[in-house]
């Protein structure tokens, strides 16, 4: 099939950062293999970068087009949160004049909304006469509600807006329009999944937005197994409360592995309250807090250790257990959010996550499992390889999305055709 002209927003687009900002460059990037691609996204935190990379790597069939609000420039301006919601709000609304010039122009056969991923924020190219696809949109993921009793009164608070600013959004009737006005609607998780269904949605399909390079892959694919004594379990991320840190130093603490290490890395505002849970626990001879580390020291860090541990209680994505099942190493994860779309039976532990109590019993039945099983480690790491390869990888997952708009394309041209 001939080159399709794609229309990509991406507020968030980076190249070389993860997160956000690495979804909508990667996506960009990789889809530009197959199709010509104009991507939508601002000046103020990326176009050094982006320039810089494409006079290094420059690639072919990728447009970049810059713009942001005349009265409103800096999108970091008034601090990162809730200044830059509205920010992107705005921008999105501009965003479909933008891309209306651009139609006129260039004709476009299929708009995709890639960064911000969140589904409570409406995408206003549903307006153009093309068809969008929406997302992966996440953002519905929500720790439940009885896992709040452990929470700090400052979480807690955290927890009541974010579900505030979420019920908000899902009142704004602009986001039912991109509901109803969207050809293909991708959602991160079952929970973001069942929030759209909530709101309209007919049909939604569950894709991770997360994925790695090849390049990437075969990096975290060399780090060769550890020695088998001691066992390490590494969790790595911010120290934020409903990162669940606090749920995995309790399952080390009840697995009782005497010859086992429990590693931390990352820094965040839980930092002292995990240090004191581990002294409480009588566990601090055995953890060992790493702090925040570069990039490389953390992949280092990960290939001393045996399996990743990651409790989250609501994460969208989950990059760092894609890195981990990469690197050969099993998942020991919550059936929640992003993680429990990622890791299967077959590369980790999902546990069920009904009270804390049970989740810690889970996660220390399955830290005892993998801490005397060498041969279950080595399977389930190997699984982990194999499934990111063929899965998570921004390659495949270009071939992919190559492929639906195709699908897309030959549907208008034949409902053109009839008519």
């Amino acid at each position: 099939m001939k080159r399709l002209n794609v229309l990509i927003s991406a507020y968030s687009c980076e190249p070389n950062r993860g997160s956000e900002p690495g979804v909508g460059w990667n996506m960009a990037r990789a889809i530009a293999k197959h199709h010509n691609v104009w991507v939508l996204t601002r000046p103020d935190e990326s176009k050094d970068a982006i320039e810089a990379e494409l006079s290094q790597n420059p690639v072919p069939n990728l447009h970049i087009v810059y713009f942001t609000l005349p009265f409103w420039q800096d999108s970091m301006r008034w601090g990162q949160s809730g200044a830059m919601q509205i920010h992107y709000y705005l921008w999105q609304i501009q965003a479909y004049f933008v891309a209306q010039r651009l139609h006129r122009d260039i004709g476009f056969d299929v708009a995709h909304h890639v960064t911000f991923v969140k589904y409570s924020s409406p995408c206003f190219l549903s307006l153009l006469p093309i068809p969008l696809v929406w997302g992966p949109v996440g953002g519905g993921e929500s720790a439940p509600r009885s896992f709040w009793k452990d929470f700090s009164l400052r979480a807690k608070a955290y927890e009541l807006a974010r579900l505030c600013v979420r019920t908000v959004g899902e009142l704004d009737p602009f986001v039912r329009l991109t509901i109803r006005r969207s050809a293909v609607i991708r959602a991160t998780t079952h929970d973001t999944a069942r929030r759209l269904y909530a709101m309209g949605a007919m049909d939604v399909e569950i894709a991770t937005e997360s994925g790695l390079s090849s390049d990437e892959i075969d990096r975290l694919s060399q780090l060769g197994q550890p020695a088998n004594a001691p066992v390490r379990f590494i969790s790595m991320g911010r120290l934020l409360h409903w990162k669940g840190f606090y749920l995995g130093l309790r399952a080390f603490a009840e697995a009782d592995l005497p010859n086992a290490e429990y590693w931390i890395c990352g820094d965040g505002p839980e930092w002292d309250q995990l240090q004191q849970l581990a002294q409480d626990l009588k566990i601090e001879s055995q953890v060992t807090f790493l702090g925040r580390l570069p990039r490389e020291q953390v992949l280092e860090k990960l290939g001393q250790c045996h399996v990743l541990v990651h409790p989250s209680l609501h994460d969208s994505g989950g990059w760092v257990c894609l890195e981990a099942m990469a690197a050969g190493r099993p998942v020991l994860c919550l059936d929640l959010g992003g993680p429990a779309v990622q890791v299967t039976k077959d590369t980790g532990f999902k546990v069920s996550a009904m009270t804390p109590e049970q989740s810690i019993h889970d996660l220390a039945d399955g830290m005892r499992q993998l801490a005397h099983d060498g041969d279950l480690r080595q399977r389930m790491g190997d699984a982990g390889k194999r499934l990111v390869q063929s899965f998570h990888s921004w390659e495949s997952k270009g071939n992919e999305l190559a492929h639906l708009y195709e699908s897309l394309a030959m549907q208008v041209e034949k409902v053109s055709c009839v008519s």
